[in-house]
């Protein structure tokens, strides 16, 4: 799974933008606003993309931590247990969850966002670190911002974590967080600009089902390798 656990958890994170819009487009929306003026003489693109990037690349840092901090302590466990037959049994949890993605992104069914109630206790403790960043008026308070705004609930983000997990490997759990995040970049990005093509072409239900049905594919291929290893 591994090999391709990557490349799935890039397209997880673009197909998955339109969730990642209502979750978290009223908070890109307020940081946009948030955004000073820039200097005289500097140019007002790159001054704004320089703190949509900061503030996204603080929240690819927080998927890219839980993923390395995930693989690490699976492989910690391993080394300490020689716990093989747990592992194969993440790697189960893996492909299932990889199918239930899939199926969310082609608007098949949606159970899977119940997942963003296990982390409404987390998010409760981290909200308040968010209000000394306030105003967000430097690029290092807008990457610290979205270092906080990582940790919001999200079940796209748990389920491709289980990945993180399922590799065993810090650098493997951390580069498919990272791909993720990278995933959502685009449709984050176009968000903090009021632009809605690319997102209106990643909701088009053909798009949509094409994707998922790819992820299910790798998930089925996934647990056919888990349960041979099983056996």
């Amino acid at each position: 799974m591994m090999e391709y656990g990557v490349a799935a958890a890039f397209f997880v994170g673009l197909m998955g933008g339109g969730h990642c819009l209502g979750m978290c487009g009223g908070l890109t929306g307020a940081f946009s606003a948030q955004i000073p003026a820039p200097a005289p003489g500097e140019n007002h693109l790159a001054h704004r993309l320089g703190f949509l990037f900061s503030y996204n690349f603080g929240r690819i840092f927080s998927y890219s931590l839980a993923g390395l901090l995930c693989g690490a302590l699976v492989s910690g466990l391993d080394t300490l247990l020689q716990a093989k037959h747990f592992l194969l049994m993440m790697r189960l949890v893996a492909g299932t969850m990889m199918i239930l993605l899939g199926l969310y992104i082609a608007r098949i069914w949606h159970g899977l966002l119940r997942l963003e109630k296990l982390g409404k206790v987390l998010w409760r403790w981290l909200q308040p670190l968010s209000r000394p960043l306030l105003p967000i008026n430097r690029r290092s308070k807008a990457f610290f911002a979205g270092m906080i705004w990582g940790w919001l609930p999200c079940g796209l983000v748990y389920s491709t974590l289980t990945w993180s997990v399922a590799s065993a490997d810090p650098l493997q759990g951390m580069l498919i967080m990272l791909f993720f995040g990278l995933g959502t970049l685009p449709v984050m990005l176009s968000s903090g600009f009021a632009a809605s093509s690319l997102s209106s072409w990643l909701q088009k239900r053909s798009i949509r089902l094409i994707f998922g049905i790819i992820l299910m594919v790798f998930g089925l291929q996934t647990l056919y390798i888990g349960l041979s290893q099983l056996g």
